[in-house]
């Protein structure tokens, strides 16, 4: 296990290499606060991270909602160790190393309650269609009466090539514009870990449950709306959205 400290550092880096992708990264985590506290009345809201990887958007939720509760679940062991060594003394976050794609996913969660929100960012694009609306199901079924489900990502239309073209054409000159072109990507970030001697134990963690990221149907943003309302949801809707990259928000009956 890394030191807090390097933990750190690594996260640090990795906000970073997210940035390449989503300029707007930190408003985007903004307005899935702000919709989570416009939604919920209660001031200790239990909220779901669905895909959370290391946790960037869990402790940002715990900084704006300081009584919440965060069930974090991911299945990277190599992330969610970066975030059990980064936030080890943080209270309300709880990390769960679970795949979404795996029946019972909602069980293994172990919630005290009915979560009041389930939020995700830059995660569930990983998923089918089968898969997200199985999802959507479990999280129809179990969220509070009066919830929310709030996910941000960037989300297609490849059925509207010439618009999605433009969609993305706006995304990457946002990028340009505040300089976040040329920064780490991906990939980069990937091979440096992988040369980390501080992350060996980790990565063979990591290495002995290989993650499946090849998606080949990733719904678009009108798919997401209508798996959402079949899960149970009353009203689905874009409330945030620059390009491609959206924020979705779905409110319970």
């Amino acid at each position: 296990m890394p030191t807090m400290q390097d933990a750190r550092r690594w996260l640090e880096r990795w906000d970073h290499q997210q940035e390449y992708y989503i300029a707007d990264r930190e408003e985007r985590f903004a307005v899935v606060a702000d919709v989570v506290t416009g939604a919920v009345q209660r001031p200790d809201p239990l909220i779901v991270d669905l895909g959370a990887g290391p946790g960037s958007l869990s402790v940002r939720l715990l900084d704006r909602i300081p009584r919440a509760t965060v069930v974090a679940v991911d299945a990277d062991p190599l992330l969610l160790g970066l975030a059990r060594a980064a936030y080890r003394d943080r209270p309300g976050l709880r990390l769960v190393e679970h795949d979404l794609r795996d029946p019972g996913w909602v069980e293994a969660l172990e919630l005290p309650r009915r979560p009041d929100a389930f939020v995700s960012t830059t995660a569930l694009h990983w998923l089918t269609r089968t898969q997200l609306g199985e999802v959507y199901r479990g999280c129809g079924a179990v969220v509070a009466p009066g919830g929310v489900f709030v996910n941000g990502d960037h989300m297609y239309d490849p059925s509207k090539t010439r618009l999605h073209a433009l969609a993305q054409h706006v995304s990457r000159q946002r990028a340009a514009r505040v300089g976040l072109d040329v920064s780490e990507d991906w990939d980069s970030w990937w091979e440096a870990v992988g040369d980390a001697p501080e992350l060996a134990g980790l990565r063979g963690e990591r290495g002995a449950r290989p993650i499946q990221h090849n998606t080949p149907d990733s719904p678009s943003a009108d798919e997401h709306a209508e798996l959402l309302r079949a899960a149970g949801f009353a009203e689905v809707g874009t409330v945030w959205q620059v390009g491609d990259d959206r924020v979705v928000v779905a409110l319970g009956a």
